[in-house]
């Protein structure tokens, strides 16, 4: 048991510095050369539906991933394994499997309510926790975005006392969504700790208008989707049109993306994922299907990456 104890110590010390590193050296490693620039990527757990992570957990090094991104209902349930199996379970079998908890995506919680999860972030040695914008009042857009960043302050606060970073995803409706707005926050958010999740879905599907969103963002963009609109996830459509959401089949060309990432020398988390319809089903019907499908979308990736 003792050396059990030890082992767990270890790997969760690990994680927590190799973690570190990512998050606060991205300045460092943006202000060098990029010539040896790639994606870091991370496996988004609701592209497996609910199917019990012992399953789940094996798929990530399969996908050019070390790292998972966990969600709940009603996108997964994966959040509430981890607390049915209990922490030291999971801890374990995320060491059995060599994998890191990088993420936590808590949608459900919003902006105001991730002190408590930031912290079971820590805990696993996560990097980035993301959840969505609430609105704030201000004559203009502008004068909005400064209010809402202005009253994430204090949890900005405990996110660099545990040394996790908060990204706010652009989503549609929400205050933080257009190209604008997405400028506004960066001008505004001077943590390192509080920055965007951008899902170029939700953007106007034109390379150069994204491109241009991820050089605005800078070092305020610490992690990014993807994925794109193709027919969109809101309504039921046949599998093959549903995955036009995935890179390398709906229309956007990716290259002119990855070329803005490597010029600010992104160095957070690339997730390949999408949205199925209904929620909460994996995008195909087994694991290896849907392993199979994000390793396509990752030689479409690195086909953009190399002509960057």
């Amino acid at each position: 048991m003792k050396e059990m104890c030890l082992n767990r110590r270890q790997f969760t010390a690990g994680v927590c510095s190799s973690l570190a590193v990512g998050l606060l050296g991205n300045r460092v490693a943006r202000a060098n050369p990029k010539s040896s620039f790639r994606l870091n990527y991370i496996l988004a757990s609701p592209m497996y539906g609910e199917m019990p992570l012992a399953e789940v957990l094996p798929e990530v090094k399969k996908t050019g991933a070390k790292y998972i991104d966990i969600w709940p209902r009603r996108h997964a349930n994966h959040r509430e394994q981890v607390e049915d199996l209990g922490h030291e379970r999971f801890m374990e079998m995320l060491k059995d499997h060599d994998v890191g908890l990088g993420m936590i995506t808590r949608y459900d919680l919003g902006p105001y309510k991730l002190q408590d999860e930031m912290r079971v972030l820590k805990k696993f040695g996560g990097r980035v926790i993301v959840t969505g914008a609430k609105n704030a009042e201000g004559k203009t857009l502008r004068d909005q975005v400064k209010a809402f960043v202005e009253s994430l302050q204090p949890h900005a606060a405990v996110a660099e006392e545990l040394g996790v970073a908060i990204g706010i995803e652009n989503h549609g409706h929400s205050l933080i969504h257009s190209p604008d707005s997405i400028r506004y926050f960066a001008e505004f958010a001077k943590s390192k700790h509080l920055g965007i999740a951008l899902a170029p879905y939700h953007l106007p599907q034109e390379e150069e208008v994204i491109a241009k969103a991820i050089t605005d963002l800078g070092e305020s963009l610490v992690h990014f989707q993807g994925w794109q609109h193709g027919m969109g996830c809101m309504e039921k459509l046949p599998k093959e049109q549903e995955l036009l959401q995935m890179p390398g089949r709906g229309p956007l060309d990716f290259t002119p993306i990855l070329k803005a990432l490597k010029e600010i020398n992104y160095q957070g988390f690339t997730e390949i994922f999408m949205h199925p319809v209904p929620r909460g089903i994996p995008i195909l019907e087994t694991a290896t299907a849907v392993t199979e499908e994000i390793n396509r979308a990752r030689r479409y990736l690195e086909e953009c990456l190399a002509k960057a």
